[in-house]
């Protein structure tokens, strides 16, 4: 399982950034997928999840509105659209595919003016 995020930045509070994540090793269209999130000093926490059709996705309280998950299983690659960003989801960013110990080298989110 090799997962490698990209599409990270520094961005204004209100702005947008997408996040992608490329999968390969394992049959990607088979797995839901997820984004997680750590900020410093706290534990690392889930964003979003997407079933492996794409049909079902699940969001925290706190993105929800403003975080958007999707795929694209030809490309094996899943996206985290992240609009109207704050401060506090300054973050490193990591997909994870479900039931893996693996986890990618992630992108760091950075929200300030």
């Amino acid at each position: 399982v090799q997962l490698v995020e990209s599409g990270g930045g520094l961005v204004q509070p209100g702005g947008s950034l997408r996040l992608s994540c490329a999968a390969s090793g394992f049959a990607f269209s088979s797995y839901p997928m997820s984004w997680y999130r750590q900020a410093p000093g706290k534990e690392r926490e889930l964003v979003a999840l997407i079933t492996s059709t794409g049909g079902s996705t699940n969001y925290a309280d706190s993105v929800k509105g403003r975080f958007t998950i999707s795929r694209d299983n030809a490309k094996n690659t899943v996206y985290l659209q992240m609009n109207s960003l704050k401060p506090e989801d300054t973050a490193v960013y990591y997909c994870h595919r479900g039931g893996s110990p693996n986890w990618g080298q992630g992108t760091q989110v950075t929200v300030s003016s």
